[in-house]
C-alpha cells in the first residue's frame, strides 16, 4: 500500500470515527428525550400506514389473478365479474405504471384494492337494473371476491401476526422500543446503549430532572453570553438581534413551565400536587432572588409502614397451652392485633399496614397473654419493644430484645419482626447529619435530615424530630451550591464534610461515612440545579457505596480511553453543541430508516419518531424553520429519486417555512436569519422545478390516481410556492399558463410513451393495411389513456375549477400528435377504400360523448377528413343500388327467397359487375337492423324456411337500403346539419328506390296476369304471390326507411304509401277479375240449359253429371290454399278473400237475375246449389266474416234457389238427388 493510499485510508477511518462519535453523542441526547419527556407526546391521531407491496408480492398477485382468469381457483363468478377482473389485470397489474408504483415504495394493498373498486364502480353503474338485487350488493360481492383472489391462501395461515406487526410498528411505542429503533437509526450497538444508559442514569428520574434543569440553565447562560458578547447570527434585519435573545429566554421559560407542569407525588398513590411555578424570571440559580418562601406545611410527607411479626423466642414462664398474641401500633395511629397462638409455639407471620406523616415514627410492639380469672379486666403484658425506623432501616426481619415487667422470669425474651418504611417519591434522600449554618442550625448538632422535592424547581432540606410531622427547621435549596469541603476544626462529630453555599449563608454538613457523603452531595446537586458538578476528593473515590443509584458495574471491560470516551459523551454540555447540525443528521437518518421500513409511509414519520424529534427540538432549541427546511431537502431528495412522497407533507413543511420567512411566526419565532432565507429561496426554486416535473409526468408520478388526492395536493402546493408572500394570491392566469405549459409537455411525453408501449414505428414506406391497423390499435390506446386521465386525474378540479379545461387542452394536444400519424396513414390508403370507416367510428364514438372534446379541433379535423369519404361512399352505393334494381328486375325469376334471409348476417353487399369501378362493400362491424324482427318471429314458433318473402332483387334492395342507413347511423355523425343532410338524402333515396321497385313489380304482375289461363285450370302462380309479398315488405320497410320528422319528407312518404296502397288495390282487383272470368266461364256453360233455347231441348235428353261444379270448387279451394300459404300478410289475405267472395256472389246473382222469368233447368239448379253452398262454406272456413258471407247477393241467390228447389220437387220429385239449400250445411258432398 502506497503512502497516499495509507493517508486516504487513515483519513477515511478518522472520518468514520468522527461520524460514529457524533452519532453516539446524538444518541445520548435522544436517550434523555425518550427517558424523561416533558414537552411532547406520541400523537394518536396520525393516519395509519399500510404495508408496502414489493416486487415479489406484485408477481404473486399477478399469478393469483391469472390463475383465476384461467379457471384454476375455486372462486365462483359470473361473466361480468370475470370481464372486470380481466380488464383490471390487463390495464393495471400488467402495466408499467403499476411496477413503478411498487418500485417507488408508496404502493400498498389498499391502493390495489381502491383501483379495482373505482374500476368496478363505473362498470356496475352501467349495468341494467335487476329487480331484487341492488348495485351496492353487487359491489360488495365483487369486492369480497377480489379480496379472496388477492389473498389467495395466505390469510388462513398468518392473519393475526400481520395485524400484530402493524399495530406494534404504527401505534404507541414503549421506551424500550424507541431505544431499539434509534439504535438502528444511528447505528449504535447494544453494549454501547447499555453503557450510555447506565452512565446517564436513565432509570433515575431525579437525575433526569436535574439534567434538564442544568441544560436549561446552560441555555440561559448561552443567551446571556450572546447578548453580552454580541455573537448574533446574521439576521435579515439588525433590529432582530435584541428580539433573538428574548426568544431564547422565552423558549427556556416555556420549557421551565412545561417541566413544572409535571406532577410530583407526595407519598401516596391518591395524593398528587401540581408543581409550583417559581417567580424567577431568568434562572433558578439567580442568587439574588429568594423565590417563593415555603412554609412547613408544604413539606409534610406521607409514609407507609409495614410491620411483620414473625415469632417470639425465650417465652418460658407460661404453660404450653397458654394463649399469647401481639399488638402493634404507630404513635398517633390505630392499634392492630395478631391472631392467638399457644405459648409453646408463638409464631404468627402477621403483617400490619400503617400510614404516618412522621419521618421518625415511634413503633410499639407488645406481647400479651390471656388472663383466665373471672375478675381479670385486661390481659397480662409479657413484654414490649419500641422502635424508631427510618426509610434507610433494614427491610428484613430481625430479632429485638423486649422490655419485660419487673420480676418476670423471661429475662431473655426476644421478638423477631420487620419494619419496612417506604420512601415517598418526593423524598429524595434522608439520614442523620451534623449541621451548622449562619441563618439556621447555628448549633453544631446531629439531626435527621430529609431532602424534599416540592416541585420540579423547589427543593427543601428539612430536619425532623421524633414523632413530628412538620420539620423543625427548613432550608429552601434554591440558589445554593453544594460541594465537598475539608474537615472543619473545632467541630466535634462527623468524619467527612460538605457544604451548601449561598450569598449571605453557609451551611456545613458532616456525616460518618464517605459513601453517605457522596450520596448526599449527588442528591443535593440534582436539587440545586447548579451547573458546577462536585467532584469527590481523590482519596475517597474508591469508597464503597451503601445505597442509592450508583452506576452498576458493566460486564463489558473498557480500557481507560474507552471509559473516558463514555464519560465525555455523558458529561458533555448540550449548550455547547450546534444542535441544528446534529438534528439535521438525526432527522435525515430517521427519514432514511422510515422510507426503508415495510410501511408505505410516503415520507410521514411514525408516531414514535415524531415524538422523539419534537422532544429533541423543544429541549435543545432547534428552530422550527431549520427543522422543516432540512425536512424539505430530505423529502425532495427522495422524490427526485422517484420515491413516492405525499405532497400534503411537502405543503405542510413549506407553508411553515414560508410563514416564518414572511413574518407570520407560526412557532413564535420573530427572527429570520439570512441563512434561513437563502435556504428557503433555494428550496423554493428546487421545489418549483420538482412540482412542475411531477405535473408534467402526472400519469407516472400519480399512477391511477394514487396516492388518493395527491394531484390535488400537488396543484395546491404549486400555487402556494408561486405566492410572493403569505397574503397575496397568485393571479389565476399566471397559474393557468404555467400548468398549461406543463400539460403540453405531458402530452408529448405520454404520446411517446404510448408509441413505445405499442411498439409502433411510424414508417411512411410501410404497407397501407399495416399503417391502418397500427392507427386503429393506437387509437384504442389513445382513447384508453384519455379515459384514464378523466377517471383518475380529474381531482384537480377540486383545487381549480378550470382544471377540466386544461385537461381538455392536454387531450387536444395529445390527439394532435396522433393526428399527424393518422393523416399520414390515411393519405397512403387506396382510393375508394372504405376500411377506414371503423377507425372513424372508434374515434367519433369516444369524442362525441366527451363534453370537452366533442366538436373540438381534433374532432372537427376528423370530420373534415371523412366527409368526402362518406359522401363518395353514399354516391357509389346509390349508383350500385339503382343498377341492381334495373338489372335485377330484368333478370328476376320472381321466386321467393329463403336462404338469403336466413344468412343475412354473413352476406356482403353484392357487386354490380357492369360498373367500371370497384363497388363499396358494407363494413362488417354493423349488422342489419331488420334482423331483429326476424329473430323475434322465431320466438313464436315460426320456422324461418316456411316464411315466404319477396324476390332476390327486392330482398337485396331492402337489405342494402337498411344496411346503408344503419351504417350511416352507426357513424353517429357529430355535426347536426351534415347528419341531418345524410339522413334526409338516404330517406329520399330509399323512397325513390322503393317507388321504382313497386312500379317494376306492378308491371311484372300485369304481364303475368295477361298470360294467365281463363279456365278452371288457372292456379295463382308463385311469382304472383312473391309480387304481393314484395309490396307488403315495401309497405313495412317504408315506415323505417323513408320517414323523416319533418313535413316535406312526411308528405313524400305519404305519396309512397299511396302508391303502394293503390298498387295493392289494382293487383287485387286484377286477380279478382281473373277469378271472375273463370266463374263467368262456368256460368256460360250453364246458360246452355236455359229454358226455350235450342240446346236445352237437346241437352235435356242427356244426363250430365256434377263435373262442372266439382271442377270449379277445386279451383277455388286450391287457389285459396295457394294464397293462404304463399302470401305472408294475413290482413291482405282476408281482404282478398272478402272481395273474391263478394264478386263471386254478385256474378251468380246477376246471372240469376237475368233469368228471372225463366225456370232453371234441373242441372243448372243442382250445379248452382253445390257451387254456392261450397263457396259459402269454404270462404267461411278461410275466415270471411258472417256479415260479408250473408250479403244481399247471397240472400237473393238463396231465396231464388230455394223457390226453384221447391218447384223442381213438385214437378220432378227426386230429380235433385238430395241436394237442398236448407240442409246443405249438414251435407258432406
Amino acid at each position: 500500500m502506497t503512502r497516499r493510499q495509507q493517508w486516504k485510508e487513515r483519513e477515511r477511518f478518522q472520518k468514520e470515527e468522527e461520524e460514529r462519535k457524533m452519532n453516539l453523542q446524538i444518541y445520548v441526547f435522544v436517550l434523555r428525550c425518550i427517558a424523561y419527556p416533558f414537552n411532547a407526546k406520541q400523537p394518536t391521531d396520525m393516519t395509519r400506514r399500510q404495508q408496502k407491496v414489493n416486487k415479489q408480492q406484485l408477481q404473486t398477485v399477478k399469478e393469483r389473478f391469472l390463475a383465476f382468469l384461467n379457471g384454476e381457483t375455486q372462486i365462483v363468478a359470473d361473466e361480468a365479474f370475470c370481464n372486470a377482473v380481466r380488464s383490471y389485470y390487463e390495464s393495471f397489474l400488467k402495466s408499467e405504471r403499476a411496477s413503478r408504483m411498487v418500485q417507488s415504495g408508496g404502493c400498498s394493498a389498499n391502493d390495489f384494492r381502491e383501483v379495482f373498486k373505482k374500476n368496478i364502480e363505473r362498470r356496475v353503474r352501467s349495468l341494467p337494473e335487476i329487480d331484487g338485487l341492488s348495485k351496492e350488493t353487487v359491489l360488495s360481492s365483487w369486492i369480497a371476491k377480489y379480496d379472496a383472489i388477492y389473498r389467495g391462501e395466505e390469510d388462513t395461515r398468518r392473519p393475526t401476526q400481520r395485524a400484530h406487526m402493524g399495530s406494534v410498528s404504527e401505534l404507541i411505542l414503549s421506551k424500550e422500543q424507541l431505544y431499539e429503533m434509534f439504535q438502528q437509526i444511528l447505528g449504535v450497538r447494544k453494549f454501547e446503549h447499555q453503557l450510555l444508559y447506565n452512565g446517564c442514569q436513565l432509570d433515575n428520574v431525579d437525575e433526569q430532572a436535574a439534567q434538564i434543569r442544568r441544560e436549561l440553565d446552560g441555555r440561559l447562560q448561552l443567551a446571556e453570553n450572546i447578548a453580552r458578547e454580541r455573537r448574533y447570527p446574521k439576521f435579515i434585519s439588525a433590529d432582530m438581534e435584541v428580539l433573538y435573545v428574548e426568544e431564547l429566554r422565552s423558549s427556556v421559560n416555556l420549557l421551565m413551565a412545561n417541566l413544572e407542569s409535571l406532577p410530583v407525588s407526595k407519598g401516596g398513590p391518591d395524593f398528587k400536587q401540581k408543581l409550583k411555578r417559581s417567580s424567577m424570571n431568568n434562572s433558578f440559580l439567580d442568587l439574588g432572588d429568594e423565590g417563593d418562601i415555603l412554609s412547613k406545611s408544604d413539606v409534610v410527607l406521607s409514609f407507609t409502614l409495614e410491620i411483620v411479626i414473625v415469632e417470639v423466642h425465650g417465652l418460658k414462664s407460661l404453660a404450653p397451652n397458654q394463649v399469647v398474641y401481639c399488638t402493634m401500633e404507630v404513635e398517633g395511629g390505630e392499634k392492630l392485633q395478631t391472631d392467638q397462638a399457644e405459648a409453646s409455639r408463638p409464631q404468627w407471620e402477621t403483617q400490619g399496614d400503617f400510614t404516618t406523616t412522621h419521618p421518625l415514627p415511634s413503633v410499639k410492639v407488645k406481647l400479651f397473654t390471656e388472663r383466665t380469672g373471672v375478675l381479670a379486666l385486661e390481659d397480662k403484658e409479657l413484654g414490649r419493644v419500641v422502635l424508631n425506623p427510618t426509610t434507610n432501616s433494614p427491610k428484613q426481619a430481625e430479632f429485638h430484645r423486649m422490655v419485660v415487667p419487673r420480676n418476670s422470669p423471661d429475662t431473655d425474651l426476644r421478638i423477631k419482626l420487620a419494619v419496612r418504611m417506604d420512601k415517598p417519591p418526593n423524598m429524595k434522600h434522608s439520614g442523620f447529619l451534623y449541621a451548622s449554618g449562619q441563618r439556621l442550625r447555628k448549633r453544631w448538632k446531629k439531626r435527621y435530615f430529609v431532602l424534599v422535592q416540592v416541585s420540579q424547581y423547589t427543593f427543601a432540606m428539612c430536619s425532623y424530630r421524633e414523632k413530628k410531622a412538620e420539620p423543625q427547621e427548613l432550608m429552601q435549596l434554591e440558589g445554593y451550591t453544594v460541594d465537598y469541603c475539608d474537615p472543619q476544626p473545632g467541630l466535634q462529630g462527623g468524619c467527612v464534610f460538605f457544604n451548601a453555599v449561598k450569598e449571605g449563608d453557609l451551611v456545613i454538613f458532616a456525616c460518618d461515612d464517605e459513601q453517605d457523603r457522596v450520596l448526599w452531595v449527588q442528591a443535593m446537586y440534582r436539587a440545586t440545579g447548579q451547573s458546577y458538578k462536585p467532584v469527590p476528593p481523590q482519596l475517597n473515590r474508591t469508597t464503597n457505596r451503601k445505597e442509592g443509584n450508583p452506576k452498576p458495574p458493566t460486564p463489558i471491560s473498557l480500557n481507560p480511553s474507552q471509559r473516558q470516551g463514555v464519560e465525555d459523551l455523558i458529561s458533555a454540555t448540550p449548550s455547547r453543541f450546534d444542535h441544528s447540525t446534529l438534528f439535521r443528521v438525526l432527522q435525515k437518518k430517521t427519514l432514511q430508516h422510515r422510507m426503508n421500513d415495510s410501511f408505505s409511509c410516503l415520507g410521514w414519520f411514525s408516531p414514535g419518531q415524531v415524538f422523539v424529534l419534537d422532544e429533541y427540538c423543544a429541549r435543545y432549541g432547534v428552530r422550527g424553520c431549520h427543522r422543516h427546511l432540512s425536512y424539505l431537502k430530505d423529502l425532495m431528495d427522495y422524490s427526485e429519486k422517484s420515491a413516492l412522497v405525499d405532497p400534503t407533507l411537502l405543503h405542510y413543511s413549506y407553508a411553515f417555512c414560508a410563514s416564518h420567512i414572511h413574518g407570520n411566526r407560526p412557532d413564535g419565532m420573530g427572527t429570520v436569519t439570512v441563512e434561513e432565507k437563502e435556504q428557503f429561496e433555494s428550496i423554493r426554486s428546487r421545489l418549483m422545478t420538482l412540482l412542475m416535473n411531477q405535473i408534467t409526468h402526472f400519469r407516472y408520478c400519480f399512477p391511477f390516481g394514487r396516492p388518493d388526492g395527491a394531484l390535488k395536493a400537488t396543484l395546491s402546493l404549486l400555487e402556494r410556492v408561486l405566492m410572493r408572500d403569505i397574503t397575496t394570491p397568485v393571479p389565476s392566469e399566471e397559474m393557468k399558463n404555467l400548468l398549461q405549459k406543463c400539460l403540453e409537455k405531458a402530452a408529448q411525453i405520454n404520446y411517446s410513451q404510448l408509441l413505445d408501449y405499442a411498439q409502433i414505428k411510424v414508417d411512411p414506406e410501410e404497407a397501407a393495411d399495416k399503417q391502418l391497423e397500427d392507427m386503429l390499435m393506437l387509437g384504442e390506446l389513445c382513447i384508453e389513456v384519455l379515459q384514464q386521465n378523466d377517471e383518475h386525474h380529474s381531482e384537480g378540479r377540486e383545487a381549480f375549477s378550470w382544471w377540466s379545461d386544461l385537461l381538455a387542452d392536454h387531450a387536444e394536444a395529445f390527439l394532435c400528435l396522433y393526428r399527424q400519424n393518422l393523416d399520414s396513414a390515411l393519405q397512403v390508403q387506396p382510393a375508394d377504400s372504405w376500411n377506414t370507416f371503423p377507425l372513424f367510428q372508434l374515434l367519433n364514438n369516444f369524442l362525441r360523448t366527451d363534453p370537452h372534446l366533442c366538436n373540438g379541433p381534433f374532432h372537427k379535423h376528423l370530420q373534415d377528413v371523412f366527409v368526402p369519404l362518406v359522401v363518395r361512399y353514399i354516391d357509389l352505393m346509390e349508383s350500385s343500388i339503382a343498377q341492381s334494381i334495373h338489372r335485377g328486375f330484368e333478370q328476376e325469376t320472381w321466386q321467393p327467397v329463403r336462404s338469403l334471409t336466413n344468412n343475412l348476417a354473413s352476406v356482403p353487399l353484392p357487386k354490380v359487375p357492369n360498373l367500371s369501378l370497384t363497388l363499396p362493400q358494407m363494413p362488417s362491424f354493423s349488422a342489419p337492423a331488420w334482423m331483429g324482427p326476424l329473430c323475434e318471429n322465431t320466438l313464436h314458433g315460426i320456422n324461418l324456411p316456411d316464411i315466404f318473402n319477396g324476390s332476390a332483387t327486392s330482398e337485396d334492395l331492402f337489405w342494402k337500403l337498411d344496411a346503408l342507413q344503419m351504417f350511416v347511423l352507426d357513424l353517429n355523425w357529430p355535426e347536426p346539419e351534415f347528419a341531418k343532410h345524410l339522413e334526409q338524402r338516404l330517406k329520399l333515396m330509399a323512397s325513390d328506390m322503393m317507388e321504382a321497385c313497386v312500379k317494376r313489380t306492378k308491371s311484372a304482375f300485369d304481364a303475368k296476369m295477361q298470360k294467365a289461363s281463363k279456365s278452371t285450370e288457372f292456379r295463382v302462380p308463385l311469382s304472383v304471390c312473391t309480387m304481393f309479398n314484395i309490396l307488403m315488405d315495401a309497405k313495412k320497410q317504408c315506415s323505417k326507411l323513408c320517414v323523416l320528422d319533418c313535413s316535406q319528407e312526411q308528405q313524400y312518404h305519404s305519396r309512397i304509401d299511396v302508391l303502394i296502397d293503390e298498387t295493392f288495390k289494382e293487383m287485387i282487383s286484377s286477380l279478382i277479375s281473373k277469378f271472375a272470368v273463370v266463374l263467368d266461364g262456368v256460368l256460360s256453360k250453364l246458360s246452355r240449359y236455359d229454358e226455350g233455347t235450342f240446346f236445352s231441348s237437346i241437352l235435356s235428353f242427356t244426363k250430365p253429371g256434377m263435373d262442372l261444379a266439382d271442377t270449379y270448387i277445386t279451383f277455388v279451394r286450391q287457389n285459396q290454399d295457394i294464397l293462404r300459404d304463399r302470401i305472408s300478410d294475413e290482413l291482405y289475405i282476408e281482404n282478398l278473400f272478402e272481395q273474391w267472395y263478394s264478386s263471386s256472389m254478385k256474378a251468380v246473382c246477376v246471372w240469376l237475375t237475368d233469368r228471372l222469368d225463366l225456370q232453371l233447368h234441373t242441372y243448372q239448379l243442382k250445379t248452382l246449389i253445390k257451387i254456392v253452398k261450397k263457396t259459402y262454406r269454404d270462404f267461411r272456413l278461410q275466415g270471411v266474416l258472417d256479415g260479408t258471407l250473408n250479403n244481399r247477393s247471397y240472400e237473393t241467390i238463396y231465396n231464388r234457389l230455394t223457390v226453384e228447389e221447391a218447384t223442381a220437387a213438385v214437378k220432378a220429385g227426386g230429380a235433385l238427388q238430395g241436394l237442398s239449400m236448407r240442409d246443405s250445411d249438414e251435407e258432406d258432398i
